[in-house]
């Protein structure tokens, strides 16, 4: 009885989302306007703060704030916009990030254990940077600006603000972390004098994402990516190797610690073989889990993309065609973060108590979050295709539920017991239950026409 009971409340959520569309929610135009943007405030992610912005490019980061949900998971959605020919220099984030190249071409160079990994990422592709790995970002397409989407994963061994950058790169702005070290250290750890240190510390102030092209200050970055590839290893091992004490030659050093925290083994420039190299993972290539006349949804767990078991984050891409609705579901299992990429359209999600959370329209680069169990829908507008991305907080496969249509739980759980418990008869129920053919994603009709 308890599992029936479970699925009624269920099918007491569907059957209110029925009845609401059908009404259109005028009454949240209402009275009840104020009420509905405080709702719409905890669902809708617009919190965004510009944390870089130089002549070359610059990144937002929206906030996740759940303050009424306790122990969520700190994840916050990042945008990188960067001018052709441009570079983000080389750091390390207290933050796992996963990237997905929305438009242009990227070239990303990354330590991964003992080894420089670089990788051209293309529109759609997916490519994990884990916390601690020093890392840089290069816009390869010619006159293209690059634009990328990332999850950012705080790590919970740090307790200051939203995440923190670590610049290996820099002078005035920004600041190398090597710069915190007295000038003699850094002059016997680099083995060069104090005024060449001092030359390197302080000629860049261009801000962490600079032009390649029409610089003095860009020179030293130019020629580092003009380097054959070990150059480059070596280069970015000497950045690392710097002692807390230049006269105590036995102590380790403390950057080479932190290093071989997150990669377990230290820096050697040694080649183990390809086999065991991160890899990107591209999302628009990918054959649908799920692909109907009125759209499509993919979803990328640790079985497809390995690089996700260790960051615990999913992906998703949904594509609904004008007028289209992903029925409505829940996540057992992942809270989930989205982003409109094209279009525009509904969302709209209840409460635990079957009463509407949250009825509004998104637009594209809107950011939203669906708590884990929360019912929730998307309706597209019917002016055009509505696209949307997005990230979940588990890399296993979510396997969500949905409420209404022919894979829906009211197809699992008919019989006597269940239409009961609503007052209706077997047959009645089994007439409203098979009233949709359609599954998962579902057709326009004229109860839409207002989206």
């Amino acid at each position: 009885m308890g599992k029936i009971t479970s699925a009624s409340l269920l099918f007491v959520v569907a059957m209110c989302y029925a009845v609401a569309m059908g009404r259109g929610y005028d009454h949240h135009e209402g009275s009840e306007g104020g009420e509905r943007r405080e709702r719409e405030r905890m669902f809708l992610l617009r919190d965004m703060k510009r944390i870089v912005r130089t002549d070359a490019g610059e990144m937002k980061v929206v906030r996740s704030s759940h303050g009424w949900i306790s122990e969520m998971p700190n994840i916050h959605v990042g945008f990188v916009t960067m001018e052709p020919d441009s570079l983000f220099v080389p750091q390390y984030l207290d933050s796992d990030l996963i990237l997905f190249i929305r438009r242009g071409e990227a070239r990303v160079g990354s330590i991964y254990k003992d080894e420089l990994i670089e990788k051209r990422l293309n529109c759609g592709d997916v490519y994990r940077i884990p916390a601690g790995s020093i890392f840089y970002l290069v816009n390869t397409a010619d006159g293209q600006q690059l634009h990328v989407i990332c999850s950012i994963e705080k790590s919970d061994s740090i307790g200051w603000g939203t995440f923190q950058s670590f610049f290996i790169g820099g002078g005035s702005n920004p600041t190398s972390v090597l710069a915190g070290f007295e000038r003699s250290t850094l002059s016997i750890a680099l083995n060069v004098s104090e005024s060449q240190v001092r030359q390197i510390l302080t000629r860049q102030k261009s801000g962490p994402i600079i032009s390649l092209s029409n610089s003095h200050q860009s020179r030293v970055w130019t020629q580092f990516l003009e380097m054959k590839h070990y150059e480059r290893v070596q280069c970015l091992k000497r950045m690392a190797q710097v002692h807390e004490e230049a006269t105590e030659q036995d102590e380790e050093p403390i950057m080479w610690k932190l290093l071989n925290s997150v990669f377990g083994n230290q820096v050697s420039g040694k080649d183990e073989g390809r086999s065991s190299k991160p890899d990107s993972y591209n999302l628009f290539e990918m054959t649908p889990d799920f692909e109907n006349d009125y759209g499509s949804s993919v979803a990328v767990d640790q079985s497809a993309y390995s690089p996700l078991r260790q960051s615990g984050v999913g992906l998703y891409l949904v594509n609904l065609t004008a007028g289209s609705m992903m029925a409505p579901h829940l996540n057992p299992t992942a809270t989930e973060y989205g982003i409109v990429l094209r279009g525009s359209g509904r969302i709209q999600v209840v409460f635990p108590n079957g009463t509407l959370a949250m009825n509004a329209r998104v637009n594209e680069g809107d950011v939203f979050w669906i708590p884990r169990y929360f019912p929730f829908c998307q309706i597209a507008s019917h002016s055009g295709p509505f696209e949307f991305f997005g990230f979940t907080t588990s890399a296993r496969r979510n396997r969500p539920q949905f409420l209404v249509g022919s894979n829906s739980v009211l197809q699992s759980m008919r019989g006597p017991a269940f239409a009961a418990a609503f007052g209706v008869s077997e047959e009645r129920l089994k007439k409203i239950v098979n009233a949709q053919s359609e599954s998962t994603i579902l057709p326009p009709t004229s109860a839409f026409q207002g989206y």
